[in-house]
């Protein structure tokens, strides 16, 4: 079984959990895309729910598979998100932001009930960090930030590098305008307490540490897809 094949098989096991009637929030990345190509064969025959995508990317390709959105604002509270993570440990707790849009899927997730995480066994870690973390910053101070984020992992004992994404020639810019600080610590053994350093930065918008918002994971693998939850 290749990678797109088990990302298929996690998003068909979470698709079991989306019910008639649904206020759903879809996901972002290569993962969440083939669950919304699942959903919207779904949703071409007979199933009734209403979408809130977490990116432009999502919006565009649930569009053009005829899967129907409703913005956040007209559907304040949601019933369940389904989102990818580019890692997650036993405790369900996760890095995301890969695709960029970490801001998008935290408030998606934060205003639903339940987040059913679907992922490729090769996303489950024993410790965070490997993958790059990704920052969300305002551009206004954006060097006055980097140094504040490198001052609070330097007080956790964390370092690594730490760069502006880029998409091209140019810097990388989210759906909402900003940049995106990838920190490459290597191993983030206090996910909580790094947290708590980065919120206390007036420039960092958003980070992808994801921690206690997800209900379960789906994890697919060679023998199939499994479900993973917090210890």
């Amino acid at each position: 079984m290749d990678a797109r094949e088990m990302k298929v098989k996690a998003a068909e096991a979470a698709l079991a959990h989306v019910e008639d009637g649904m206020r759903l929030g879809i996901g972002t990345g290569s993962t969440a895309e083939e669950f919304v190509r699942l959903l919207a064969e779904k949703v071409h025959g007979g199933l009734r729910i209403q979408g809130v995508p977490t990116s432009e990317r999502t919006a565009r390709l649930c569009l053009e598979l005829g899967v129907p959105l409703k913005s956040l604002d007209e559907l304040p509270e949601l019933d369940l998100t389904i989102d990818g993570a580019d890692e997650l440990d036993a405790d369900l707790t996760l890095v995301k932001g890969g695709g960029g849009a970490l801001l998008r899927e935290k408030i998606v997730a934060a205003a639903s009930s339940r987040m059913i995480v679907i992922a490729d066994a090769t996303k489950l870690v024993e410790t965070l960090g490997a993958f790059p973390l990704p920052i969300e910053i305002n551009p206004f101070g954006q060097t006055s930030t980097r140094i504040a984020v490198e001052k609070a992992a330097s007080r956790l004992g964390l370092s690594g590098e730490m760069k502006l994404r880029r998409a091209g020639d140019e810097l990388f810019m989210t759906d909402g305008g900003h940049y995106i600080l990838d920190a490459s610590f290597g191993r983030i053994p206090d996910a909580e307490a790094l947290s708590g350093e980065l919120n206390f930065i007036p420039g960092v918008v958003e980070h992808g540490l994801f921690i206690h918002m997800a209900s379960f994971a789906i994890i697919a693998g060679e023998a199939g897809a499994r479900t993973l939850k917090a210890k």
